[in-house]
């Protein structure tokens, strides 16, 4: 398990393979992350005991969308989109990062035709 301390606490990975990451965070009180986003990975949050605050930065509007969790609850937060936790009393909590490919991942320069 490779563990990693933060000022917030400590992250260690869990798992890390192909397309899927899975860590463990342990949030101290009254801290959070840094404000990023991630270019092509979904992050899922669950948190196992406690409680933190995930603020989302919407892109299709101008708003911060906060939403509290609890232990058991989760939420997802889209690739792209600039996102922090904020751990509201000692936390542990797991993040989930996945990519998905696309059906739709193609960018056409020409269309199709029949040679004659």
């Amino acid at each position: 398990m490779d563990k990693q301390g933060k000022i917030w606490g400590f992250t260690s990975t869990l798992f890390n393979k192909n397309n899927v990451e899975v860590h463990r965070i342990e949030g101290n009180a009254n801290s959070h992350c840094s404000k990023h986003k991630h270019e092509h990975k979904h992050n899922m949050f669950f948190v196992e005991s406690g409680s933190m605050i995930i603020r989302r930065w919407k892109n299709d509007y101008d708003l911060v969308d906060t939403t509290v969790l609890n232990e058991g609850q989760s939420c997802v937060v889209p690739p792209g989109e600039f996102h922090q936790f904020l751990v509201q009393n000692s936390c542990v909590a797991y993040e989930f990062y996945w990519v998905e490919i696309s059906s739709k991942d193609i960018v056409r320069e020409s269309v199709g035709g029949v040679n004659e």
